[in-house]
């Protein structure tokens, strides 16, 4: 069988099409149109971009735009995007993750693609082969549009729903103005490809083949796609009750219906179902390294769609802490709420009575550096005894990474003297980590950037399994009056992985709201860093409480008063860290109500006046 390597596919796929513009947007496609659905290979190479449009939240900023981190490399700086979200400041004119247009040009793609392939002509040696798998591309071409619409659904709610090829005609341009579909209908459209298309499908791949589309996948984005729709942001919601197009029609229903919660459980039961997943869990005598290792391994057991990436040592080199012997740049830091949401090893919520939590204090101890355990001191008290998830996801003072290439610990306290020999300046200079965390998760202990060896081999994972049980969970909870066994099964074997304690484990995890809350928090832990937590406190609906309020970092910039106040050497180690656990308001962040959905682009609105603008814009 002819294999077709995706990586070579996507590599093509950003040289050859780029060059030659095939199915770029109108009118220079027409141009190509005929020669690459006329072409196998070409017809291939076109799939293969729709396939470079998939999500990749690896590296991206999204984690700073929300209460995980704060993007520190350009400290509070005008024009970041980051720093623009964080305070309010984008529109209509100015949305830095909009992508309206784009994911429009890739749905016209898709639709392109997809009224061709079955016309496409193929050598008659390979017409057994290609009689497989040209069912395939275009059931990989539906689901792609399908994820393309879902992108557009979690920005914008109610959007144009455009499922055929069309020629825009400058003289009759009337013909391309569109009312927006209501939100029932695009959640309606995405599910019926996704059911229409996954039997269509493989359950799995060869080894060649992997990151193609396949069965389970199409019922993940499913299972996503009905848990936003059964979600209070789109359930019931009165904010959006009075929004219509011109003819009347209502874009978002301000009823609430509990069965959209049924279906959305129902849909990650069917990916459950399927009995081809398991967790990733070939250390469970080690749940620190249990959890890390599948961010930067290729990982195939729970994975149900990886983006495909090239080996690369990139992320590693943005996201280790600054300074000898680690070189990183420190790109983000975490902030102290996403520190203070991970548990007590014993399942207590750290401000929860009996959870031992301590903030005054030291101990020593074995750390997990990525390769082994090994022994670390002078650790603060707040480290002690949390979700082994904590030791895989967050760098803290003195922890440790690869302790026998490095030769200590992670500093990133700083004091008088400190440049140099911490992690973290004073100066703030951009790449240094001035704020007391860095980001751990998806950094590969396979490469020492001190050394300049090894390298990082890992995927990014647009489904994943745990995802799917804690969706599960998440729709069952809601739509029972309390929860059931199922419930806490589903969570339990999330946290199982990592050695936590089966729920419920307080009073509270017994009821609907307890066990709502134990749910969201386990989301932010488990897919912390992946860009769930950005859309999950909007559809949820309480960004309004964590993205509009201060956020916190740690004291590793303090002033020479706070050091002469200490009473020790300022050019001692002891005099940063006498001041450095205490936290410190590092941005007053703003959220509206208007800021739930985004707003259809000024230029999008100038052009179509049939489109309505969204709450608030």
């Amino acid at each position: 069988m002819k294999k077709i390597n995706l990586i070579l596919l996507l590599v093509i796929s950003l040289t050859s099409i780029s060059c030659k513009k095939y199915l770029d947007v109108v009118p220079a496609e027409f141009a190509t149109e005929e020669d690459v659905f006329a072409n196998i290979n070409l017809s291939e190479q076109a799939l293969a971009r729709l396939y470079n449009a998939l999500p990749n939240d690896l590296g991206s900023d999204i984690s700073a735009y929300t209460d995980e981190t704060y993007h520190q490399w350009f400290d509070n700086s005008g024009g970041i995007d980051a720093y623009k979200y964080n305070l309010g400041s984008w529109s209509n004119t100015d949305n830095p993750i909009g992508n309206w247009a784009g994911k429009y040009q890739d749905i016209r793609r898709a639709n392109i693609f997809i009224a061709n392939i079955d016309a496409v002509p193929v050598p008659l040696n390979r017409a057994d082969y290609y009689g497989i798998w040209k069912p395939r591309y275009k059931a990989e071409a539906r689901f792609l549009r399908a994820q393309f619409y879902f992108e557009l659904f979690k920005r914008y709610g109610a959007v144009p729903l455009v499922t055929e090829k069309t020629v825009v005609d400058p003289a009759n341009i009337e013909n391309t103005m569109l009312f927006r579909n209501s939100v029932d209908e695009v959640v309606s459209f995405i599910v019926s490809e996704c059911d229409a298309i996954a039997n269509e499908l493989p359950l799995t791949h060869e080894s060649a083949q992997i990151g193609r589309i396949t069965k389970g996948a199409a019922l993940a984005l499913k299972s996503r796609t009905l848990l936003y729709a059964a979600s209070p942001l789109f359930n019931g919601n009165a904010l959006y009750a009075g929004i219509r197009n011109s003819d009347g029609k209502l874009l978002f229903s301000s009823t609430y219906n509990k069965e959209k919660w049924k279906r959305a459980a129902d849909a990650a039961r069917q990916v459950i179902d399927l009995g081809i997943y398991s967790l990733y869990n070939p250390f469970p005598a080690n749940p620190v390294q249990n959890y890390a290792a599948q961010f930067y391994t290729r990982d195939y057991t729970e994975t149900i769609l990886p983006r495909i990436m090239a080996n690369s040592t990139t992320y590693d080199g943005n996201h280790l802490p600054n300074g000898p012997p680690f070189k990183g740049s420190a790109k983000l830091t975490p902030l102290q709420e996403f520190v203070d949401a991970f548990e007590m090893s014993n399942g207590f919520p750290i401000n929860e009575a009996g959870s031992g939590y301590q903030i005054n204090g030291t101990w020593n101890g074995q750390l997990w550096d990525g390769l082994k355990f090994s022994s670390a001191t002078g650790l603060s008290n707040m480290y002690k005894n949390r979700d082994p998830r904590f030791y895989a996801t967050v760098f803290f003072q003195y922890s440790l990474w690869r302790f026998d290439a490095n030769k200590r610990g992670v500093k990133l306290a700083w004091w008088g003297g400190g440049n140099g020999q911490t992690d973290g300046w004073a100066t703030g200079k951009a790449g240094t980590s001035p704020w007391g965390y860095n980001v751990r998760k998806f950094l590969s202990p396979e490469y020492d950037r001190n050394a300049g060896t090894g390298t990082a081999r890992r995927n990014f994972p647009i489904f994943r399994l745990a995802e799917i049980y804690l969706n599960y969970a998440e729709a069952m909870n809601e739509y029972l009056d309390q929860p059931d066994a199922s419930v806490y099964d589903y969570v339990n074997r999330v946290r199982q992985r990592v050695s936590m304690p089966v729920l419920p484990v307080i009073g509270a995890d017994n009821s609907k709201t307890g066990m709502r809350n134990r749910i969201q928090n386990e989301r932010r832990i488990e897919l912390a860093f992946e860009g769930s937590r950005f859309w999950d406190v909007r559809r949820w609906m309480i960004a309004k409480r964590v993205d509009n309020t201060a956020v916190n970092v740690l004291n590793a910039r303090p002033s020479a008063a706070e050091l002469t106040a200490t009473g020790l050497n300022i050019t001692t180690e002891a005099a940063g860290l006498a001041v450095f656990y205490k936290p410190v308001v590092i941005q007053n962040r703003i959220f509206t109500d208007k800021h739930y959905l985004m707003p259809i682009p000024q230029n999008e609105m100038d052009k179509d006046p049939n489109l309505v603008q969204n709450f608030g814009w």
